[in-house]
């Protein structure tokens, strides 16, 4: 998809109870209610709405503005295909890549393609609009059901020459084909390539109906509609009278940071969309879910990895929380930087200070060349190569850490291809050493790369960070997310505490987190959440209270939570022709016990995209749930045979398999599930269980005292070992544990049970 497309799609980042979500005719005037709530809540009479009315009618009052966005890259995000804005080579052009050529040519002033289509045949497709205009272009295609596809074999304008994306694949019954989910633009990309963009989507018909008031990124779509401001222009008066904001729905003027990334933040994000966006928002998580810091977006240490865009990066920066925004360094009209090389830096930065071999240790011409070394974006904002060939600047402006590219196997500009790729990550670090020190800060990266492992230790250190105040909340959100490993108190305790966090996606990831967690206690803790002023929050408390049968509710808050339960399947139905939004449903209609409901939409989900991992895992638990075991094992197997590293899914099929009687076949998915999760103390557990009645002692002892190491306040793993040794006769280990346990929980008669049994065998012997 194009580049600046924002939606969180991307194939196996499909964990969590809100899962990731994604994104002709000019039509009709639309309009807004925002201000109308506003009034009536204020208990004023509703101004008359704004209406969107095009960036042509603010050009004579704002030419300086106006003339800077002309040609800008918001300007060129989309333009209907035509001999002006078409820069690919459509003269009889042939691509050949994998053996399969593409022809691009022109039929008077229309453009096409001849390429393979939906049914894995070569036929021509007629162009009707450009997507993007450099250092790519790519083009869509119309089909049927309202829908615009990508062409995933693009012009590259740095080279002149056509080239396959890095997603291309000639596969036509594959998601990610160009005529298929991953590459359609209603969904996935034309909210952040319009203005007033509304995806129009139906769950019933699957078709869309998507309408836009400006084809590209106009003036309109960060200032919001400006009808009434451009009313208030044209009065005589016009400037006398106290005005707010001019009459416009979006203040851009004496902001916070925060606010004011915001603003670019609905597109420049990896995000789950869960509505439109309207100008009218509270919160900006009332339509959209940052992504957090997950495994296969971003390396550990929160450096960039697939295309997250920037929000998330610069969320994590020092400047965000200094208060720099994005318009300290760019352009907001031409999106251009605002000065050149360490010019920008040294708006702020002092030169005597940072401009100088004292700080980089790196001289500008090495060896006749000029050198990146004392370049401030080559360190401190390295780039990675997206879409083949468009460079991003990594916005969470880090100092070079090569310490922990050794350790946890994260980047670091000074190892990169174009500085010092040809050396050693211990050769880098010596010099670092010596010119900066030893002694180096703890980095969040360190407990982020352990939690993700598993590894026991990282449990304190997650908890700790979870609630640090200093750090950024997607780092706070992230650590309370990998929690979903460590099933125990500590972790419990760090969730209820961030319920009441101020930050909305430290509160909804807690949620989402406990949901899967599935603690006894958790509806009682989530449901005061469904009054929470932000969406987001809202339904993924809907989906967690909902799962809880028993829960007494009173009719007043049973209206509270149907409310919610309705945001909820508004909010999925919104995106449901991703498999993430049916996977969604399905969660839903599964806790409100509508189970011929949750089958459909998680097999819809499968039939969009067979590799959706998550709905076959769901599927397969109903299935399970059923007496239908065979189809639920066949269901697991497929999953591990496409993800092999998903040690979930391994540990749900050895329980599966234990319960079809397949034992041999349960030990060996029990036992990669525990060393692919060796913090997991359940699944040591089950293990040494198996193992036991296998009769496989010594394994079996060393699961059970792993799981009792782990957890060693849990009394189940106590009466396991304890039972384990009595079984064997091995009468003085048993002893030992059964003592443990009475002092332990003085309460339960069973420890001192089993010490009376024990001494009692042993007088006999």
């Amino acid at each position: 998809m194009s580049g600046d497309a924002a939606n969180d799609n991307q194939k196996w980042m499909v964990t969590g109870i809100i899962a990731t979500l994604v994104i002709v005719l000019i039509i009709p005037l639309s309009l807004y209610r925002a201000r109308d709530l506003r009034e009536k809540r204020l208990g004023k009479d509703p101004v008359p709405r704004a209406v969107f009315v095009g960036g042509e009618t603010c050009k004579d009052c704002h030419r300086v503005q106006y003339d800077k966005w002309l040609n800008s890259f918001h300007d060129k995000a989309m333009e209907p295909a035509d001999n002006t804005t078409v820069i690919g080579d459509f003269n009889n052009a042939e691509f050949v890549h994998n053996g399969i050529a593409t022809m691009f040519f022109k039929k008077q002033d229309l453009f096409f393609v001849n390429t393979i289509g939906r049914d894995g045949r070569l036929k021509d497709f007629q162009i009707t609009h450009t997507f993007g205009v450099y250092p790519l272009q790519q083009y869509l295609i119309p089909f049927e059901g309202g829908r615009l596809q990508c062409l995933t074999i693009a012009w590259d304008d740095v080279k002149k020459q056509w080239y396959a994306l890095p997603n291309h694949t000639d596969d036509h019954e594959d998601w990610l084909h160009w005529t298929r989910g991953g590459q359609n633009w209603n969904g996935m990309c034309a909210e952040c390539h319009s203005t007033n963009l509304k995806k129009g989507y139906d769950i019933k018909t699957d078709t869309f109906q998507t309408t836009w008031s400006q084809i590209d990124v106009g003036c309109e779509a960060c200032h919001g509609p400006g009808s009434e401001h451009l009313t208030w222009a044209r009065t005589p008066e016009m400037g006398r009278g106290v005005v707010n904001n001019y009459e416009l729905l979006v203040n851009t003027g004496d902001l916070a940071s925060k606010d004011l990334v915001e603003i670019c933040a609905r597109c420049h994000s990896r995000r789950a969309s869960i509505d439109d966006f309207s100008h009218g928002h509270d919160n900006m998580m009332d339509y959209m879910i940052p992504s957090l810091l997950t495994e296969n977006l971003y390396f550990s240490d929160g450096q960039i990895q697939e295309e997250v865009y920037v929000y998330g990066s610069f969320m994590m920066s020092k400047m965000f929380s200094r208060g720099v925004n994005c318009s300290d360094c760019h352009d907001v009209h031409s999106q251009k930087l605002l000065k050149s090389g360490n010019t920008l830096c040294l708006t702020c930065h002092r030169a005597d200070t940072y401009d100088t071999p004292g700080h980089h240790f790196h001289k500008k011409i090495y060896e006749g060349k000029e050198s990146p070394g004392d370049d401030c974006i080559q360190c401190h904002m390295p780039q990675r190569v997206y879409m083949g060939i468009d460079e991003r600047a990594d916005h969470s402006i880090r100092i070079p850490r090569p310490d922990l590219s050794e350790t946890y196997n994260t980047p670091n500009a000074c190892n990169a291809a174009g500085c010092h790729g040809d050396k050693t990550i211990s050769w880098t670090n010596k010099h670092m050493d010596l010119w900066y020190g030893q002694k180096k800060r703890p980095h969040f990266g360190e407990v982020i790369a352990r939690g993700r492992r598993g590894n026991p230790d990282a449990l304190k250190r997650l908890v700790t960070l979870s609630k640090d105040p200093l750090f950024p909340s997607i780092v706070r959100a992230s650590a309370l997310s990998l929690l979903v490993s460590y099933p125990v108190k500590e972790s419990f305790d760090a969730l209820e505490s961030a319920l009441s966090d101020q930050a909305a996606l430290v509160r909804q990831t807690a949620i989402s987190t406990i949901n899967q967690l599935q603690f006894d206690k958790d509806a009682k803790l989530i449901f005061p959440l469904l009054y929470d002023p932000v969406r987001a929050v809202r339904i993924q408390a809907a989906l967690g209270v909902t799962a809880q049968k028993n829960l007494a509710l009173t009719p007043a808050q049973k209206k509270v939570l149907e409310k919610a339960i309705g945001e909820y399947i508004s909010a999925m139905e919104y995106s449901a022709d991703f498999p993430a939004g049916r996977y969604n449903l399905g969660l839903m209609y599964s806790a409100l016990g509508e189970t011929g409901k949750a089958i459909e939409n998680y097999e819809q989900s499968i039939g969009i995209d067979n590799l959706f991992l998550p709905a076959k895992n769901n599927l397969a638990m109903l299935f399970n749930a059923q007496g239908r075991n065979e189809q639920a094992e066949k269901l697991f197997l497929q999953i591990l045979e496409d993800q092999p590293g998903l040690y979930d899914i391994a540990y749900s099929l050895g329980l599966l398999l234990v319960e079809n009687k397949k034992f041999d076949q349960a030990v060996i998915y029990l036992k990669k599930a525990a060393d692919g999760q060796p913090g997991r103390a359940r699944i040591h557990y089950n293990l040494g269980l198996l193992l036991q009645f296998l009769k496989n002692d010594k394994e079996a002892e060393q699961s059970l005292m792993a799981a009792l190491a782990l957890e060693p306040g849990n009394f189940d793993f106590y009466y396991a070992l304890a039972d384990h040794y009595l079984k064997r006769n091995k009468l003085e280990d048993a002893l030992v544990v059964a003592r443990k346990m009475a002092a332990l929980f003085p309460k339960n008669k069973t420890g001192r049970e089993i010490i009376q049994y024990v001494e009692m065998l042993k007088r006999k012997n």
